[in-house]
């Protein structure tokens, strides 16, 4: 991680530092009715309402996925150019994010020197802290010891972890290391998640990141998590939770009760729309199409407010 010191401004402790859509460019409002979390695109009649993006005292934070460092192929030759495109995008934006979350595949063969280039590139974001959680590429030959070597410091278990912010608690959770077909959290895990919310009031805002959804996207491509319905039965009295994953390569939102899942696009290439082929392979886009398929994810939320701005930007 970036910053091992406290934050007690933002409720972060050392070991909790050490250690959200299918419309690009426009800003998906989550808001709570009735314990319901709804979704909507804000509309030019909305755009004098406040924003929370550009409100100094919001809780900011940004959303990178699946970078593929080391990845060669047609549908991207030039991984590592993308993602120093990401990079850049980020820190061009009109404020410094609280922290960037990166949620997994850092690297495509979980090597070292992978994973050394895609830390002094994050090394290079303009933000309070960089975290991360690793995805199924990164912990091919050695159930992630080389990616809890590299990005796990203060970490519990396989490198999962939880930090409060701004007042909203976060949840950093592994499902990808005892992959079968599906996504597995395991008991070590859900025994952490239930401990972890169990002193929380129920009107604490809750944001999980995990790289496989929590939700049964396409199972029959592992895009899924086999025990998330464990899991997300511990969240189920709060008011307002959101699922950040990546591992899909595109965007994709679902809401069930009071949970909202948001899928993100890639860094790196994409991946065809569930069902569509055979098999989720790399996708090569016309020329001059690739960076309509990447991107980055902003999200705000506002102290005193139920819900969460999210915003998803092309890198083109």
């Amino acid at each position: 991680m970036s910053d091992s010191t406290v934050d007690e401004e933002h409720g972060m402790t050392r070991r909790q530092l050490l250690r959200h859509t299918a419309w690009f460019g426009a800003a998906v409002v989550l808001t709570v009715a009735g314990g319901e979390v709804i979704s909507h695109i804000s509309d030019p009649a909305q755009a004098a309402a406040p924003d929370p993006l550009a409100d100094p005292h919001a809780l900011r934070f940004v959303q990178v996925s699946d970078s593929h460092i080391g990845f060669k192929g047609p549908a991207n030759t030039a991984v590592e150019q993308s993602f120093e495109h990401a990079i850049d995008q980020v820190n061009a934006l009109p404020f410094r994010p609280d922290f960037v979350m990166h949620t997994g595949d850092l690297s495509h063969l979980s090597t070292p020197a992978q994973f050394d280039q895609v830390k002094q590139m994050m090394s290079k974001l303009n933000t309070g802290h960089t975290l991360t959680v690793p995805g199924e590429h990164d912990s091919v030959d050695d159930a992630g010891q080389k990616y809890r070597a590299a990005f796990g410091a203060g970490t519990a278990g396989d490198g999962w972890y939880s930090f409060d912010m701004k007042g909203v608690h976060f949840l950093a959770l592994v499902n990808t290391l005892s992959l079968e077909k599906l996504g597995h959290l395991g008991p070590d895990q859900l025994d952490f998640i239930r401990s972890d919310v169990a002193k929380l009031s129920s009107d604490t805002p809750i944001v999980v990141f995990s790289h496989i959804p929590l939700f049964a996207m396409y199972p029959a491509w592992g895009w899924g998590t086999d025990d998330a319905v464990q899991a997300l039965s511990y969240l189920r009295r709060f008011s307002s939770v959101t699922c950040l994953n990546g591992h899909v390569h595109q965007l994709f939102t679902k809401t069930e009760g009071n949970i909202t899942f948001h899928s993100a696009t890639t860094t790196a290439y994409p991946l065809p729309k569930p069902g569509v082929g055979p098999a989720p392979t790399p996708v090569t886009l016309p020329a001059g199409k690739l960076a309509d398929a990447l991107g980055i994810r902003e999200v705000a939320y506002r102290p005193g407010t139920p819900g969460l701005a999210v915003k998803d930007v092309k890198l083109a």
